[in-house]
């Protein structure tokens, strides 16, 4: 049995070559750096745990050893906390294709349709630089450049497409002068395990994309048809100063973690237009890629769909939401710090207790605030914040039952904070 190695296997594109490359009859090693998002994905999976930004040609040639084909689907929109765009588009790539220097393994690179040395942002041009390092290799290549990849699962620019066609009553309307092909994650996937194959030759490159484009607010109507949403009752144009906003606050909250579908360079490359050119693809013969409509009408949408793309636009402001309860909380407890304090000294309390209980308080509650707008920390705060918040409701209720008739009702305030950190615990998750 041959033997695929998939980097990025347990992401949006990477997974989907997975199961068409096993389709297909390959044992399929998969790469990634997060064992749990590993398990999710595939639980049966041989993983190899790695870091691709930091693994060493000498590295990668132990993962490489008994390889037919190599896949690098793995990539990253922009450089944030966890991501450099040059170390893995770039660096990696060129590790990767020493580690194969002399051995007859097939590699194919998942790129991005519309890269280019001088393309508007730095996602397409070390993507570019990354391909060049490849097409002039000596290894057996292939690269893939697909154009707007949609799928069932939403992740990325597909998430984002559903929140956008979510929007209640009034849609917003932006780049409406860009163009945009679209391309399904399974053409794509069928692609790499027809070029893996060796039925379309080696040593090329070709865009996967659909033949006929639309704008980007059309594909957006088209989304939210599919969804199963009314028409709006009116769009309205989106500033571009609002827009450009949008993204710099998407960039900030990636060095925190966050990998937004709204950060500058998902933005300018809307903004572009995403379109591709598929003649390469079409004349070796390859999958025909299927249309917009046909994408479509290929994962028909359920209440879940319609769920999450509610949930997703909502996901943002429910954790600001949060975070500003909790550190509001907080600081007005360091600055009615008397106040305070004089609740529980009026049911025997000490007063240094009482000072230490609600000082602390305070501490936990701007920690718990600030923690949750961390991406790898997201989860653990909301669940701090409702161990945190019966801890109070019980406490409160020991020493001080009568808040429960106050008519500002501090303690009934608490158990709906505590629900929506429960909703935000659950719904968030990497994959």
């Amino acid at each position: 049995m041959k033997k695929a190695v998939v980097l990025g296997a347990y992401g949006f594109i990477g997974a989907a070559c997975v199961r068409a490359l096993q389709a297909n009859g390959y044992a399929v090693c998969g790469v990634g750096r997060s064992m749990d998002a590993a398990r999710q994905a595939f639980p049966d999976l041989v993983w190899v745990l790695k870091d691709i930004s930091r693994t060493s040609a000498e590295e990668w040639a132990e993962v490489f050893q008994d390889a037919d084909v190599v896949v690098n689907a793995a990539g990253a929109l922009q450089d944030g906390a966890r991501d450099n765009l040059e170390a893995i588009h770039v660096t990696a790539v060129e590790r990767m294709l020493q580690a194969l220097e002399g051995r007859t393994v097939r590699f194919i690179q998942i790129s991005a349709a519309g890269v280019s040395e001088d393309a508007p942002t730095d996602f397409f041009r070390t993507k570019a630089r990354g391909d060049a390092l490849v097409t002039g290799s000596d290894t057996d290549w292939i690269v893939l450049r697909p154009s707007l990849v949609l799928g069932p699962h939403a992740y990325g620019g597909t998430a984002l497409l559903r929140a956008a066609a979510a929007t209640p009553l009034v849609g917003g309307r932006i780049f409406s002068d860009a163009r945009v092909q679209t391309v399904h994650v399974d053409d794509v996937a069928a692609a790499v395990a027809e070029a893996a194959a060796g039925k379309l030759g080696s040593r090329f490159a070709a865009d996967l994309s659909e033949g006929e484009s639309r704008s980007f607010p059309e594909l957006v109507g088209k989304v939210r048809t599919w969804l199963g949403f009314p028409r709006w009752a009116a769009t309205l144009a989106v500033p571009e100063s609002l827009v450009e906003l949008l993204g710099k606050g998407a960039d900030a909250l990636g060095w925190l973690g966050w990998r937004s579908p709204l950060r500058t360079n998902a933005l300018a490359a809307l903004r572009n237009g995403i379109v591709a050119n598929p003649s390469e693809w079409r004349e070796r013969g390859g999958v025909p890629m299927r249309a917009l409509d046909e994408t479509l009408a290929a994962m028909p949408a359920t209440a879940q769909e319609r769920v999450f793309a509610r949930l997703y636009l909502l996901l943002p402001f429910a954790i600001a939401c949060l975070s500003l309860f909790w550190v509001l909380s907080g600081v007005f407890g360091v600055i009615s710090l008397g106040a305070a304090r004089s609740v529980l000294t009026e049911v025997g309390v000490s007063p240094f207790l009482a000072g230490v209980a609600v000082l602390g308080g305070s501490v936990v509650d701007i920690a718990l605030g600030l923690g949750v707008l961390v991406r790898r920390w997201s989860r653990l705060a909301c669940l701090g914040m409702v161990a945190v918040s019966l801890v109070y409701l019980l406490m409160g209720s020991l020493l001080t039952p009568a808040l429960w008739l106050d008519p500002l009702g501090p303690f009934v305030k608490i158990l709906p904070s505590a629900m929506l950190a429960v909703l935000v615990a659950l719904v968030l998750e990497k994959r």
